[in-house]
């Protein structure tokens, strides 16, 4: 099972994967805390970088503002998008009630099989340690894997732009963890995992949800990560 989170692909322009091909470069840079907030996107540069023409990389620079990920200021440029806490709370309480929703929907079309491989993820979640882009992965493909037998036509979608759209915050917030945060966070993994093989739908939306407001809450208590930039 892959280790890497899914990201949100824009549609295919005449210039097709070049296209999609920078956006997602981009994206994956912002997610991945090399691209961080504030940080200025020079289309030249992503020009020779992809060896593409300034067409595409327009285009994927407008896909990216779309989804929140850029901000585009006319005439001037495009910098990575900053989120104040007031944003970053709003975002986590959406996720508090469209993840639990969007694991309804996946829950009852899990195999025995995926259930399988989200222990084993919640395992090597466990066994992470101190190593917050292990873990990052790791969990990210541990939710994602857990919301993939969903049959959605938005849902799962809008998930993931949510998730894209804090990835910065997170990886800060979880930086700063003590090891009882990071407890938690395992054995809620596990949590997660029982219920879903006893296949009680109902208990693991109610884990899921407040492993979700945990997160919300231990935010709100970290607002110095909110003057994160690339300034």
């Amino acid at each position: 099972m892959t280790t890497a989170p899914p990201t949100l692909d824009g549609p295919r322009s005449r210039d097709g994967d070049a296209h999609a091909r920078i956006a997602d470069g981009i994206r994956r840079g912002i997610i991945d805390g090399t691209r961080p907030p504030g940080s200025r996107i020079l289309q030249e540069d992503l020009a020779a970088r992809y060896g593409a023409s300034r067409v595409p990389v327009r285009e994927a620079i407008r896909q990216l503002e779309y989804e929140g990920l850029l901000t585009v200021v006319p005439n001037a440029g495009a910098w990575v998008s900053t989120m104040t806490l007031a944003e970053c709370e709003e975002i986590y309480r959406m996720r508090e009630r469209l993840e639990p929703l969007l694991l309804s929907y996946s829950a009852p079309r899990l195999s025995d099989d995926d259930i399988g491989d989200l222990a084993e993820l919640a395992d090597r979640i466990s066994g992470t340690g101190d190593d917050t882009d292990a873990f990052l992965d790791l969990d990210a493909a541990f939710h994602h894997a857990s919301y993939a037998a969903a049959e959605t036509t938005h849902l799962t979608d809008l998930v993931v732009r949510l998730w894209n759209l804090t990835a910065p915050y997170r990886r800060s917030y979880v930086s700063s963890w003590t090891p009882d945060a990071r407890r938690i966070a395992h054995e809620e993994h596990h949590l997660i995992v029982a219920a879903l093989r006893d296949r009680d739908t109902e208990e693991a939306e109610r884990v899921l949800g407040g492993h979700i407001r945990r997160t919300r809450r231990q935010l709100a208590r970290t607002p110095e990560i909110f003057s994160l930039s690339a300034g």
